[in-house]
């Protein structure tokens, strides 16, 4: 009889250690998933004055078309992607887009003066600085949560009840070259 007390106090003890590391992976998910909430937020406002900024730009741009339809094209993409997965793809998109539209842009002084494209740069740099924000915080909650699937003893449970490595919010490969590059200062 106290063996058998012993076994059913050993299978207790192992169910409520197993729901304690499954509870725990379940919270690092919804944090990380509430973390690309707050992302969506900010991705929202960028998504809204993107048409604003490409409608003021178009006045003074017409031969740029390329450059807007790109941005244009970014957008849309961006504002139909449906998974995190896809909507970080979609996003770093966008991203590089607007930063070509940044470029083409330095050929006109006369935008670059003007008060309702100057206001729509302000807005899209404080949204900008927004997202840098809300992405280091979905990268620390992914990391939180990549570490529990892929550490001892939370591994074991992680993949029976498919919880997986899940990809950061990173800088698109193309832009690493000129974010690593120093700023050039010209007077």
């Amino acid at each position: 009889m106290t063996v058998g007390i012993i076994i059913l106090v050993i299978v207790v003890l192992l169910a409520l250690w197993a729901v304690g590391i499954y509870n725990n992976l379940v919270k690092l998910r919804n944090n990380r998933e509430n973390a690309f909430a707050n992302i969506d937020v900010q991705l929202k406002q960028r998504h809204d004055l993107i048409p604003q900024l490409v409608a003021t730009v178009k006045g003074y741009a017409n031969h740029e078309k390329e450059v807007l339809m790109r941005v244009t094209e970014a957008r849309s993409a961006a504002m139909n992607a449906t998974s995190i997965n896809d909507k970080i793809q979609a996003e770093n998109a966008l991203t590089s887009a607007l930063a070509g539209l940044k470029i083409s842009l330095e050929a006109y002084p006369d935008l670059k003066a003007n008060q309702n494209f100057l206001q729509l740069q302000n807005e899209i740099s404080d949204i900008e600085n927004k997202l840098a924000a809300v992405r280091r915080f979905f990268n620390s909650a992914t990391k939180e949560l990549n570490n529990a699937v892929q550490t001892f003893p939370s591994n074991l449970l992680a993949g029976i009840f498919g919880f997986k490595k899940e990809p950061m919010f990173e800088v698109p490969q193309a832009e690493r070259a000129d974010i690593e590059k120093a700023p050039e200062i010209k007077f």
